[in-house]
């Protein structure tokens, strides 16, 4: 049944992308300078979990670096290299430059002195989950390095601009910003069909099927691949000549719980004492949260930079919040937050 199984991963960049080609357009013409050994704006990319972020980051620089020789490219996932340390030493260590580096004992002021001093190819850097960064003062050591373009990938623009000073706000402010919305159902459907036309065999799935898995994702695309993904999966290890509807049904809980597990196991250290205080003792609001946190970590972080943690778990729907900014009150989802396929 499963013809292609790379089409159905996660991570997987298609040949062509649906129904993006405005953002395509904006990120490309922001680069394209880079092409030209000129140096480029940053970019900041925009919007909800599963509105293909990453997918058009990466789809972007790939031709780039088709068009042009001379153009390297590195991502930094900023959620899993959430330190200073590992965003600069994943940089180099992309670039080939890391060679006599050593985790434990090379100071960070190093690999900021590496990095200025690198003289190859001009690099796109690619930054998702920016505003996961603990130190977004990175940012600015990057920004002025003519060498390397920024691409800043986040949920949301004001999330990121909070937890940065004055002078890099102003800058990051005028940079080139490509925002981007949740998918509809009809767009969904199209990103589902060609996924099942180059990853499945013909027939396994109906068009009225695919329909029902856009509309139980809610414009993440995500989710509505990761429920193609699950069901395609169990068919092919049952034997069964086509997907039933039975198999959306435990595939649609399937993939939400895969998802949610991977963000929970996303969470830094600090994050997790948030959540597992939400988890044991809510709902709660900011300051309690706040108050249980300190006692419970020897170097808490601001007032502040909690409730960004909530907002990122409220958006990643690990958290859910109830009532306005004044009495907010925060508890840990138990429930599916997308409706069933049905």
């Amino acid at each position: 049944m499963i013809r292609d199984a790379r089409v159905l991963r996660a991570g997987f960049i298609p040949k062509e992308i649906e129904h993006r080609d405005a953002e395509l357009n904006h990120l490309s013409s922001v680069l394209e300078p880079i092409t030209n050994g000129e140096p480029a704006d940053t970019a900041i990319v925009t919007g909800p979990s599963g509105a293909g972020k990453t997918c058009i980051s990466k789809f972007v620089t790939e031709r780039l670096r088709e068009e042009v020789l001379d153009i390297e490219t590195t991502y930094v996932n900023c959620w899993r290299n959430y330190t200073r340390f590992r965003t600069l030493y994943q940089i180099l260590d992309d670039l080939g430059q890391t060679i006599d580096i050593h985790r434990q004992s090379t100071p960070h002021d190093e690999l900021v002195d590496r990095i200025q001093q690198y003289d190859g190819p001009r690099t796109v850097i690619i930054l998702d989950e920016v505003d996961q960064l603990e130190d977004p003062g990175i940012l600015y050591d990057l920004h002025s390095l003519e060498q390397f373009a920024l691409v800043c990938i986040a949920n949301k623009e004001e999330e990121l601009f909070s937890r940065v000073d004055d002078r890099l706000v102003s800058r990051l402010r005028s940079s080139e910003h490509v925002r981007m919305d949740k998918y509809h159902d009809e767009q969904l459907y199209d990103i589902l069909s060609a996924r099942a036309k180059w990853g499945l065999d013909e027939d396994v799935i109906t068009d009225d099927q695919l329909y029902r898995i856009a509309d139980a994702a809610a414009g993440d695309a995500r989710l509505a691949i990761g429920i193609l993904r699950t069901a395609a999966s169990k068919a092919d290890r049952e034997d069964e000549e086509r997907i039933t509807d039975e198999m959306l049904l435990d595939a649609a809980d399937d993939a939400r719980a895969q998802i949610r597990q991977t963000s929970l196991d996303s969470l830094t250290p600090h994050q997790q004492s948030v959540y597992e205080i939400v988890h044991e003792d809510g709902p709660l609001g900011p300051g309690a949260i706040h108050e249980r946190y300190c006692d419970a970590v020897d170097d808490p972080r601001t007032k502040r930079t909690i409730r960004t943690y909530l907002s990122k778990m409220v958006q990643y729907n690990l958290l859910e919040a109830e009532g306005t900014s004044r009495d907010r009150q925060y508890s840990v989802v138990t429930e599916p937050v997308s409706s069933p396929v049905n």
